[in-house]
């Protein structure tokens, strides 16, 4: 079995939202992310990913929501929404 993708911080500094899916489980992780004033910097401290959740067949805008949460844009905070979405394969 393939484990679970999620894409590098990388991808969510620059503002991508990514969905994916994992053994029936369907997710929206979005991106929240602040620059530092006057740079072209992403401010970590204050980014953040927001994660949410259903099962089923249809798409996000089809589909009930089941739950959503909110991570770190930091590496533990990639590892710790991977771990969450886990829990509920």
């Amino acid at each position: 079995m393939q484990e679970l993708f999620i894409p590098t911080l990388h991808t969510f500094e620059n503002e991508n939202i990514f969905t994916g899916s994992y053994n029936g489980l369907r997710f929206k992780i979005t991106p929240q992310v602040v620059m530092l004033p006057g740079d072209k910097e992403v401010n970590f401290e204050e980014s953040s990913m927001k994660a949410e959740y259903w099962h089923g067949l249809f798409c996000y805008e089809k589909s009930e929501i089941e739950e959503e949460r909110i991570f770190p844009l930091s590496p533990e905070g990639r590892e710790e929404m991977k771990q969450w979405l886990l829990e509920h394969v």
